[in-house]
Formats: C-alpha cells, sequence, structure tokens
C-alpha cells in the first residue's frame, strides 16, 4: 500500500516526474550525531525508490528564523512540490517567543504558497521541565497555525520512541541511529496519505 502512495505521488507533480518533498527541519531530520545515509529522511527516499525525491535541508540546531532565512534558496534551487516544516523545536528548547515562533512559521508556509509549493506543518513539542504554561502554550501553537492556514498537520510521532531507552541518545532528546527506521515508516504513514489526498483534492476542484 505504501508503494502505491508513493507511486501516486509521482503522477501529482505538474511536470509528470517524480514528486518532489523538501524537508526544512532540525537535528531531527538533519541524521544528528550519525552519518546521513542512516537519518529517515534517507530511509524513506531508499523505500520511495524512484517514485518520488525527497530533498533534505534540514540542519542540526536549527531555528524558525534560521529556516525562514534560508528557504528562499531552497525553494530556488529546489522547485519542491512540498514542504514539511519541521522546525520549532529549538525555539522551545531557547524559551524564544512562541509568538515569534509561529510568525516565523507562518512567513514559511506563506513563502512556499508563494513558490506553488504546498506547505505541511510538524507538530513539535518539547519537555515538559519548561514549565507547564510555556510547555502548554507552545504544543498548541501548532494545531492552530495549521488550522489558521488550513494546512496539514503532522502528528509529533516522537512520544512512543522516546520512552524506549535505546531508541534515545543519552541527552534524552535525540533519537538513535537504532530509531531511524522506526521514525521514516511513522513518517510514511503519515506523509503518504496525506500527500495523496491533498493531490486528489485538487484534481477533483478542477
Amino acid at each position: 500500500m505504501k508503494y502505491l502512495l508513493c507511486f501516486l505521488l509521482l503522477i501529482s507533480a505538474s511536470s509528470g516526474q517524480a514528486a518532489t518533498l523538501l524537508v526544512l527541519g532540525d537535528s531531527l531530520s538533519a541524521a544528528y550525531g550519525m552519518e546521513a545515509e542512516k537519518g529517515w529522511v534517507n530511509i524513506f527516499q531508499k523505500k520511495c525508490d524512484n517514485d518520488c525525491q525527497i530533498i533534505n535541508g534540514s540542519v542540526s540546531g536549527e531555528t524558525t528564523a534560521g529556516g525562514l532565512a534560508r528557504l528562499p534558496a531552497l525553494l530556488r534551487e529546489h522547485r519542491p512540490d512540498y514542504v514539511l516544516i519541521e522546525l520549532g523545536g529549538n525555539d522551545g528548547l531557547r524559551g524564544y517567543s512562541i509568538a515569534t515562533m509561529s510568525k516565523n512559521l507562518r512567513k514559511i508556509i506563506e513563502l512556499s504558497r508563494k513558490h506553488q509549493s504546498k506547505p505541511l506543518l510538524f507538530s513539535m513539542q518539547i519537555p515538559a521541565n519548561y514549565g507547564k504554561r510555556y510547555t502548554e502554550r507552545f504544543r498548541q501553537a501548532y494545531p492552530k497555525l495549521a488550522a489558521q492556514q488550513q494546512i496539514p498537520l503532522i502528528p509529533f510521532i516522537f512520544e512512543d520512541i522516546m520512552l524506549q531507552p535505546e531508541m534515545v541518545m543519552q541527552d534524552g532528546i535525540h533519537p538513535t541511529e537504532a530509531a531511524q527506521p522506526l521514525i521514516a515508516e511513522k513518517m510514511m504513514d503519515q506523509l503518504l496519505p496525506i500527500l495523496n489526498g491533498t493531490q486528489a483534492a485538487d484534481i477533483q476542484a478542477k
């Protein structure tokens, strides 16, 4: 089924070529602490084979401001069909303003649309020791923004993974190499149906 969905991405690209997905993320998508080929993004690409192209524009330590600054060049170079926005975790870990973070994410969404790319927002979470009020406001920022912008929201898939000691690095934040295949599997479960469903809706609207 997953390979069928990945094949459907192929026919969704307006050029008739494999659809492209730009992952604009931080260390969770940048294969932090391991070789790039061991990360979930590369595993995702291998499972899709030639039916979809995944471009990893992720940088460890990246913030929403940094991602916003880098995005124009990435959009011009790759012209992706979709942009997965996996940012905000480092904003939260550094205690940055949630209003500013949300503003940056909104600008990333708007910029993606301006370049004819469909934005997808990944819901981030931070440890509870940042205080109940800040942590809850941070968590709520993602579904609120996704609803306002009417874009798909990818749920935070790391909760179960972070409960398994062998899946988490000693810092208690970053997933290990052993966790990457599971992350890729969960990402495929979330992304492929959404991408296919989004394209189907567009076709029906024409």
